[in-house]
């Protein structure tokens, strides 16, 4: 019959499914190893012996070459072929993972961070750009796109619980432990279901200038949004850092512009929409994501909560995330991305400024509870929305560098904020400090001025969100030869 439909769901048969499992717990395990080592850090420096300025690096070093690189990550798959490019990543997250977690020193423990957000960068814009192609059409986008931005927002929480865990069960080596046997797994399954995922109509050259300007531009960004907070906005080496990068930015942008084979085609912005929705997830992670640094700061320095009590406080907050993505997924056909976007940053911003007014003596039902619940309950819509609209009108061949712009606005917001906020905490605890307040008034008083701010970010994400696209998931793309691949590999009668 002339209305039977030949392409049929790849979601609906079991290898779709499987293959949706697999490409969310590749991000998965990227998104949460930069939560998890939080809880563990006192452990890592009493192990190890790392000064107070040094540790903040065993956080940092996975945001900075995770950001760094990510733009290279994506459009490598772009060329090189995805499931290459992810199965680098991949093998190289678990080995840093296993030279982690045997560091006897801080040393080869910040070069195994380091080294694991290289692997990131590789693994998350090939798996993001797979979902994105091998699910294009409306039903099946909207599925995928919930559980990926559930599992985004997922991640940060459930990286603080399980590593309030892991740290008081077998020990802090453990977080970084786990990722080796399941990447070992997740190496199995992408050889098994994922096609080569690359453009073999062309063979243009790499942008070699290009790839240089990015990346040290990106690494050196990111590098002074994590020095600020220790050495100040106002020093000559951060505002130096900043100026340089802003430089080398500038000159990829030129050269991207005159370059025959670029490394970010720049047309790619005139996607309608796209710009607006990776700044609108740059505000929404950095007023976000910082969040989870406060208040676990707040449970343990001033209610005194143990790490596993601590961990297990955030469990409330993956479940709102998780239930919320669902819904919003549901939604999308509906109303389109930018009402979800709108109404998921209000009343996310609701919650946070619920969450800045915690009292030093502060209990978990009362006073962290409603805020982390109102929180959930937007930020999974945003991150559900978002992603969406970010990937709206891409065409196939482009899906790798419209993943890493996404996941670069992320961690370069997430950097952002964190440093911003961090600032404004600690002029505010050390203003009090000097006048001889107490400890734990002086932290929480620092604490209400960032999370305050971070709504602030959070609402001005609303405001962007007026500028993307309303995409329902549903935006025509070009035939790509993995979907093609992925489809003819899909058993359509299971």
């Amino acid at each position: 019959m002339a209305a039977t439909r030949t392409d049929p769901s790849f979601l609906a048969t079991r290898r779709g499914k499987v293959t949706l499992a697999v490409l969310c717990a590749i991000a998965f395990l990227d998104f949460i190893d930069a939560s998890i080592v939080n809880i563990a850090l006192p452990d890592i420096r009493k192990d190890l012996g790392f000064s107070v300025q040094n540790l903040q690096w065993v956080l940092s070093g996975y945001l900075l070459t995770y950001g760094g690189f990510m733009l290279l990550g994506g459009r490598a798959g772009d060329l090189l072929g995805r499931r290459r490019v992810l199965v680098a990543g991949t093998a190289l997250f678990a080995v840093s993972s296993l030279v982690g977690g045997l560091a006897q020193n801080g040393g080869t423990l910040v070069g195994a961070r380091l080294a694991q957000g290289l692997g990131a960068a590789l693994m998350l814009p090939a798996a993001l750009s797979f979902l994105t192609t091998l699910f294009p059409d409306g039903k099946d986008r909207h599925t995928a796109l919930g559980v990926w931005g559930g599992v985004a927002g997922l991640a940060s929480a459930a990286g603080v619980f399980l590593g309030g865990i892991l740290t008081e069960g077998p020990g802090w080596r453990w977080v970084l432990f786990v990722n080796p046997p399941i990447a070992a797994l997740l190496l199995l399954a992408v050889a098994a279901l994922l096609p080569d995922g690359r453009d073999h109509t062309r063979r243009a050259g790499f942008d070699v200038l290009g790839t240089v300007l990015v990346t040290s531009g990106m690494l050196l960004l990111v590098y002074a949004l994590v020095e600020a907070p220790d050495h100040g906005w106002g020093s000559a080496s951060v505002i130096g850092e900043l100026v340089a990068a802003g430089v080398l930015l500038a000159a990829f942008v030129v050269n991207e512009q005159r370059t025959a084979n670029p490394l970010v085609p720049l047309s790619i912005f005139r996607v309608r929409g796209l710009a607006a929705a990776d700044t609108a997830q740059l505000l929404a992670l950095a007023g976000s994501l910082a969040m989870f640094f406060f208040l676990t700061l707040y449970m343990q320095n001033v209610l005194g909560y143990s790490p596993l009590r601590t961990g297990a406080a955030y469990l409330p907050l993956c479940g709102g995330v998780a239930v919320s993505a669902g819904i919003s997924s549901q939604l999308l056909a509906r109303v389109g991305t930018r009402p979800l976007i709108i109404t998921g940053a209000v009343v996310g911003a609701g919650g946070l400024m619920l969450l800045a007014r915690v009292p030093v003596d502060g209990s978990y039902l009362s006073d962290l509870f409603p805020g982390l619940m109102v929180v959930s309950v937007g930020l999974g819509g945003v991150f559900v929305a978002v992603t969406t609209a970010a990937n709206a009108g891409v065409p196939a061949d482009k899906a790798g560098l419209a993943a890493a712009l996404l996941n670069a606005s992320q961690q370069v917001g997430g950097a952002l904020g964190l440093a911003i906020l961090t600032a404004i905490a600690t002029a505010r605890t050390n203003h009090l400090f000097a006048t001889h307040a107490h400890p734990a008034h002086a932290l929480t008083s620092g604490f209400h001025r960032a999370l305050f701010t971070g709504a602030i970010f959070v609402l001005a994400t609303a405001v962007v969100a007026l500028r993307t696209t309303n995409s329902r998931g549903e935006e025509p793309e070009p035939a790509s030869a993995e979907r093609r691949e992925g489809m003819v590999k899909a058993p359509t009668s299971v």
